[in-house]
């Protein structure tokens, strides 16, 4: 009887000891996507946070880049983009900081935040960039640019009070805001045309 007693206490507190370690480990570090989404989850969100803030797939407009006929074309660029924080608040508002290319060199990075709310199958809604890095040709100054931003962006919801740190922000500025309505980065002024 004391053997059963004991194996089966033993049993019972090996499975809450595993479920207590599952639950630690998708509660680990708040910042890190991988907190939130599994490996393929975090692919197709990023997939789809590319799709807004790359330029268009050959073929795509503004109206139509979220067209399937598109989606290979933005997946194939995930190599090149990566998560470097996340973080999901109580009123389930998503903020990001992902490191990206600029242009299609690959030769300068630059880092990008914002935040959305999740709509089905881990399409962002409400999708908006908050801040762009200057372009770096370091890592390390995008990761500790764009960290100190992410950090003040989740604390005050947005990076007002540090717009003019140039060499932390490069937009929004006088040239250049975040259109919410058409998802993209648009000039202040009309393009004059060149002579």
């Amino acid at each position: 009887m004391k053997t059963q007693f004991s194996t089966t206490f033993f049993l019972l507190f090996i499975a809450f000891g595993v479920t207590v370690g599952f639950v630690s480990c998708k509660d680990g570090d708040p910042y890190d996507v991988s907190t939130y989404f599994s490996e393929n989850e975090k692919d197709t969100l990023l997939t789809n946070i590319i799709t807004y803030t790359s330029q268009y797939a050959r073929g795509a407009t503004n109206a139509t880049r979220f067209d399937p006929k598109f989606r290979k074309e933005y997946v194939s660029r995930l190599p090149n983009y990566r998560f470097v924080n996340y973080f999901v608040t109580p009123d389930s508002t998503h903020y990001f900081f992902i490191n990206r290319p600029v242009g299609s060199g690959g030769l300068y990075r630059r880092g990008v935040g914002g935040k959305f709310k999740m709509g089905k199958n881990l399409m962002p809604v409400q999708y908006e960039e908050l801040w762009c890095t200057p372009h770096f040709k370091s890592d390390s100054l995008v990761l500790e640019r764009g960290g100190f931003l992410f950090k003040a962006m989740i604390k005050e919801g947005n990076i007002d009070k540090y717009l003019t740190m140039k060499h932390y922000v490069e937009w929004p500025d006088s040239t250049l805001v975040y259109d919410k309505k058409i998802k993209e980065w648009v000039a202040t002024k009309p393009m004059l045309p060149q002579p």
